[in-house]
């Protein structure tokens, strides 16, 4: 139909926009290109559900960590939208400097993934990105958050098997920290996080946000 933008064209323009800046962009090109991967094309699972009086398992709500408005030592955590293009999934994460003073952080976000029971799955957290993909992760240097400022990192991980009526294989719960030691944070992401039971997470090193 005249005027109608094609459903890849606005995959690719989403994609465009998540990746602006990271790299990532070329990369969720290659895996939203029909043509070259339509072989390999896999059905995302729905998403997961809960437990829910009465036996009904109801999907969760994306949420904001539980707790203040501004966790201590003043720095929130937030997940962003999973964007999907074949088998290769991303999220970005945010730190936000929510407290009065200068916060630092170095290096890569420490990360703990759970099921839908809340259970620990066994996923490797990965320092960079490969094998999951080719995009580039600038490595950890130092970077300081005045009150307000924001650092952040890409999640990427391939898609893996999701049982869609338990959500078996899902990664509902993503605890995050800035680093290792300190109190981590829930988020729950949208649709979740279809990583399988034995999969891979890479993510990039925090980079601060350039508005």
């Amino acid at each position: 139909m005249t005027g109608t933008i094609p459903r890849h064209a606005l995959l690719l323009a989403a994609l465009g926009l998540l990746a602006s800046g990271c790299g990532l962009s070329a990369e969720l090109d290659r895996e939203a290109d029909p043509a070259r991967t339509a072989a390999q094309r896999r059905p995302s699972a729905p998403a997961p559900s809960v437990a829910a009086p009465g036996g009904v398992r109801t999907a969760p709500s994306p949420s904001a960590p539980a707790g203040p408005a501004c966790p201590a030592p003043g720095i929130r955590v937030s997940s962003g939208m999973v964007t999907a293009a074949m088998g290769l999934r991303a999220m970005p994460v945010t730190l936000t400097n929510c407290g009065s003073a200068d916060q630092k952080v170095d290096g890569y976000p420490d990360v703990q993934v759970r099921d839908v029971d809340r259970r620990r799955m066994d996923v490797t957290v990965l320092k960079g990105t490969g094998p999951i993909t080719t995009l580039d992760d600038p490595g950890p240097r130092p970077v300081t958050l005045k009150p307000g400022e924001s650092a952040r990192s890409m999640f990427v991980w391939r898609y893996s098997a999701v049982d869609p009526a338990t959500g078996a294989g899902s990664g509902v719960y993503v605890e995050i920290a800035p680093a290792a030691g300190v109190a981590r944070q829930t988020v729950v992401p949208e649709g979740g996080l279809d990583i399988g039971d034995t999969g891979l997470l890479g993510t990039t090193s925090w980079q601060k946000v350039v508005e």
